[in-house]
């Protein structure tokens, strides 16, 4: 690892323009990430990141930590290749699709995950599977090289934490939870950081609620599945996470599904496993994710994206 950062450091010292660039529709890791790793740059080497995005950022995360700074992608001016380009938590190529001029022309690649990928982008790769977030990594580098932070570097990576563990009941090692203890010995404040992720507009509160109120239950009520029409779908903010939490909470409920028609014929499939795993259902429906939080994008019908992931439940 050491001769990793080295590599890293060089590279970052030599460039005079830097991109950052998480997967489409940034969550809290994602953007997080990002985020902090932009402003230590900023911090300990005196150039300022370009951090960008595409598709939308959830209205839940408007009040981070130098939001402002996220630029949308196709707001960019691309003319010029960007001389390093830092992926975070981008998990597969697809997923950063709407950047990839920027990554192919780019003078060097540098990831950053803790997603599962078989084809790396990065020339260099700062990857860690058993990482519960990336945001443990960038802290993990912070820390190794004893670079200087600020309150907002510490804020944004106890969002990425919080939210890509789920608030803690995803951490499959105290590694995580030791990071976060140093992070509020340095000042951060839970309860400041769950405020932030609590601020979601009515509106999707309520389209959330009807989506648990309809709900439907399969194989002795082992499996919860939701549905998120297209006419309601508009109205939602990030992924639903209220509705997966919500459903989990049901006695003998071990598996849920959301099913959001994102449009007529793209579904959005998010799945959650209380004890037991969901990944392989997701890969198999052409996605990917954590064990106990995956998810896929099908272009087909709602009836016929229903009918297959309940079957593909059968047995679980």
């Amino acid at each position: 690892m050491n001769d990793k950062l080295q590599i890293f450091t060089d590279k970052i010292k030599a460039a005079k323009s830097i991109a950052i660039i998480g997967h489409k529709n940034p969550d809290g890791d994602a953007l997080g990430s990002a985020l902090a790793l932009g402003r230590l740059i900023e911090l300990n080497f005196g150039i300022s990141p370009v951090c960008t995005y595409d598709g939308n950022i959830p209205e839940t995360l408007g009040d981070v930590p130098l939001r402002s700074r996220m630029r949308y992608f196709g707001h960019l001016n691309i003319t010029h290749p960007f001389d390093v380009v830092i992926l975070v938590d981008y998990g597969t190529a697809r997923h950063v699709e709407f950047a990839s001029s920027v990554i192919q022309n780019a003078g060097f690649i540098i990831e950053i995950d803790h997603h599962k990928n078989d084809a790396p982008l990065g020339a260099l790769c700062i990857d860690d599977e058993a990482a519960d977030a990336t945001a443990v990594l960038v802290y993990e580098m912070m820390r190794s090289q004893n670079w200087k932070c600020d309150a907002d570097v510490l804020n944004l990576l106890a969002l990425g934490i919080v939210t890509d563990t789920g608030y803690f009941k995803f951490a499959r090692t105290g590694r995580v939870m030791r990071i976060m203890a140093d992070m509020v010995d340095q000042g951060v404040r839970l309860r400041g950081v769950y405020d932030m992720l609590n601020n979601q507009p009515k509106k999707t509160i309520l389209v959330e609620s009807r989506a648990v109120a309809t709900a439907e239950f399969f194989y002795r009520d082992r499996l919860a599945v939701a549905t998120i029409l297209n006419r309601d779908y508009r109205n939602m903010d990030g992924r639903g996470e209220n509705v997966l939490d919500i459903l989990a909470r049901i006695k003998g409920v071990e598996y849920i599904a959301l099913l959001k028609q994102q449009k007529d014929n793209q579904i959005g499939v998010s799945l959650r496993g209380r004890t037991r795993a969901v990944n392989h259902i997701a890969q198999a429906l052409g996605g990917g994710g954590h064990m106990f939080a995956a998810g896929a994008v099908l272009r087909d019908s709602l009836e016929n994206v229903h009918d297959k992931v309940v079957e593909m439940f059968r047995g679980e």
